[in-house]
């Protein structure tokens, strides 16, 4: 069963269970799917990989929000988009640690050779593939950007 069907069968639970949480949560995520299958030319159907992007920028726009409405003054708010954030991530592939993503990126500069802020592109082409939906892209780029520059952040 595809990641889509296993949404759509937890939605049809969720709704069982009353759990509106979830329910509005799933719908949300189901929504920006069927809206990224239906964008461009022709519909199509996503591939796996292409819903896990969904799913992550889905978490990350949740992440985002919960902090703007924590700065604004509205924790009931904030709590609420980082319990659907939370929520979201359980649909993702585990995330890679710290650790792991340095050696997937020092693999690809051995691979490629790359020296430099020049040599950025070459390294996140190979990187990107291996990390996707397992990372955040900005904590992936800071740390190609600080192993090729030789900084340690």
């Amino acid at each position: 069963m595809g990641l889509k069907e296993v949404l759509q069968s937890d939605l049809t639970e969720a709704i069982r269970s009353r759990d509106e949480l979830k329910s509005g949560t799933i719908r949300m995520v189901l929504t920006a799917i069927t809206n990224e299958e239906v964008s461009g030319k022709t519909a199509r159907t996503l591939t796996e990989p292409e819903i896990i992007t969904v799913l992550s920028r889905e978490a990350k726009k949740r992440r985002e929000a919960a902090e703007a409405f924590a700065e604004g003054g509205r924790p009931d708010r904030a709590e609420r988009e980082k319990l659907e954030g939370e929520f979201i991530t359980t649909y993702l592939p585990a995330q890679l640690s710290e650790a792991e993503i340095k050696e997937i990126i020092a693999a690809a500069i051995a691979e490629t050779g790359a020296t430099g802020p020049a040599g950025m592109g070459q390294v996140m082409k190979i990187v990107s593939p291996k990390i996707a939906g397992k990372a955040d892209g900005g904590t992936v780029s800071a740390l190609v950007k600080a192993a090729l520059t030789g900084g340690n952040s």
